[in-house]
């Protein structure tokens, strides 16, 4: 009785029209189709060798081509649920793959964002305490080749170094994100490139300060002054020293603090081209 229900449930499934799959005569190719917004338990090592669990937002399409009417939107949600939690940087192209294949497209794109936890000792006291990161990766796949891209938004202090040169007293200064988004050749850790940034700023930032090491990061920042222009400059400099990373956009965005706008600046560089 069981099996004559389960292969009368196949049968009425296999008789259900497949809408998607018709022809399409319009003649007109999607770039991309997929599902955007969907929060899935991931997993991802760190460079110390341990392993965060977080939660990310995915965004996954793939090609369409001319011919056909439609995607099928259901796949993207089971190729994610059949990773259960075993969701990972390490197996981010294993998805690449699988979705194209599930899909039958030549062409797909996966971003996965996450906050991603950096435990720091303050400068003086040694004080421990966790200061997050959004985190974006990103992968592309066009006929079985895979691109891989990171985007680390990092918070950082500037301080400027024109009102330090004209006050008498102090100077302004301002948290600043600067993201770089970067093309991967060979693999890079998420801190490495935090570090990368944090190096070039008026001074990095800490979760937890006590009163020397505040003393210690306003005098830091003063004695290192950084424009918009200095700081998206000396971190493009050390990204193009850096033979993993084929191309890059680095953006830094001062959050002034005596304006109510922000000072921003973009550097973009495809390292292959001038090769």
């Amino acid at each position: 009785m069981v099996t004559s229900d389960k292969q009368e449930q196949k049968q009425d499934f296999a008789a259900i029209a497949d809408v998607q799959g018709l022809a399409d005569t319009r003649c007109i190719a999607i770039n991309r189709v997929g599902i955007k917004s969907i929060r899935h338990p991931v997993e991802v090592l760190d460079r110390s060798g341990g392993v965060q669990h977080t939660i990310a937002v995915f965004n996954m399409y793939v090609g369409l081509p001319h011919n056909f009417k439609g995607t099928h939107m259901s796949r993207f949600v089971e190729i994610l649920n059949s990773h259960e939690r075993e969701i990972s940087v390490k197996n981010f192209p294993v998805m690449l793959r699988e979705m194209v294949r599930k899909l039958e497209a030549e062409t797909g794109h996966i971003e996965m964002s996450f906050p991603y936890f950096i435990s720091k000792s303050a400068p003086v006291s040694g004080v421990q305490s966790l200061i997050d990161y959004d985190v974006t990766l990103i992968g592309d796949i066009c006929r079985g080749e895979i691109a891989s891209t990171i985007k680390v938004v990092v918070p950082v202090t500037s301080l400027c170094p024109c009102s330090k040169k004209i006050s008498e007293r102090g100077a302004h200064n301002q948290r600043s994100h600067v993201t770089v988004t970067a093309r991967i050749l060979e693999h890079v850790w998420i801190e490495e490139i935090i570090q990368l940034v944090e190096a070039q700023a008026s001074c990095e930032l800490y979760g937890l300060l006590k009163r020397p090491d505040e003393k210690y990061v306003t005098e830091h920042a003063y004695d290192n002054p950084k424009f918009v222009e200095d700081m998206v400059r000396d971190v493009a400099a050390k990204l193009n020293a850096e033979k993993r990373i084929g191309s890059y956009i680095v953006e830094s965005e001062n959050f002034e603090s005596i304006h109510n706008h922000s000072a921003y600046a973009l550097i973009e560089n495809d390292k292959r081209e001038s090769a």
